[in-house]
């Protein structure tokens, strides 16, 4: 079966993951997180790309990212692909794939979800162990949102802007988000609709994708036909 193109609608920010394959390591030293990074910026560049938010973490990549123009993201993600594989199989004398095939994405609901998506992604560090505040791990783009540090990389999206009048006020609201903790339901969301390539947003929104892309943008409802009722009839009927 030909596997469904992407959800892509220019303007439409997403949430994107690339894993190394097998769960290897794709960064091992310093050079090697600067050398993606500046990639990353050359490849947004060119293809018209805003990158929001990052982390890299040692064998995988979130980005909040949105595509300009219908085939922005693909063409990025493959040259960007192109000159980090080239770069790594180099320095480690290494042959063969390094991610886990194509990367995955999901277009998010910006009223409803961003911010959320964007603590998703500077917090993965924490939910990992690696470091107990986000202001620790140097990888992620918590250090521009939340601290101001500078950036030729990360594009603030309206939502962002909208935290305050002025850097310092959007920096402090930002870090602010941060005191409460993402709940375990938002965690589940925004990974299944990743990994599973659905939509991440409220009823509304998805509607409005659906119409405008033709295409189904979540799964359908699970149970409530005549096999299911069976099933758990005679699965009650075992249980002492």
């Amino acid at each position: 079966m030909a596997r469904l193109s992407r959800f892509v609608i220019p303007d439409q920010p997403q949430h994107v993951i690339l894993r190394g394959n097998n769960r290897s390591e794709t960064f091992c030293a310093d050079a090697d997180y600067s050398f993606y990074l500046e990639k990353l910026k050359s490849a947004c560049d060119k293809h018209g790309c805003s990158v929001h938010a990052y982390v890299l973490m040692t064998n995988h990549v979130h980005l909040l990212i949105t595509p300009h123009l219908e085939q922005s993201l693909g063409k990025a993600m493959q040259m960007l692909g192109r000159y980090y594989v080239q770069y790594y199989n180099y320095c480690y004398q290494r042959t063969g794939t390094l991610w886990e095939g194509r990367y995955k994405g999901t277009l998010i609901d910006s009223e409803a979800y961003l911010l959320t998506c964007m603590r998703y992604i500077e917090l993965n560090p924490v939910r990992a162990g690696m470091v107990i505040d986000p202001a620790e791990y140097p990888w992620s783009s918590y250090h521009y949102n939340a601290l101001g540090q500078s950036s030729d990389l990360v594009v603030p999206h309206p939502e962002y802007l909208r935290l305050g009048e002025s850097n310092e006020a959007r920096q402090a609201a930002y870090r602010e988000l941060f005191k409460q903790q993402l709940s375990e339901n938002s965690i589940a969301e925004i990974r299944e609709a990743t990994n599973k390539a659905w939509v991440l947003g409220n009823d509304r929104f998805k509607q409005r994708i659906q119409e405008q892309l033709g295409r189904r943008v979540e799964p359908k409802a699970r149970g409530g036909d005549r096999k299911s009722e069976q099933f758990n009839a005679n699965r009650n009927l075992s249980v002492d």
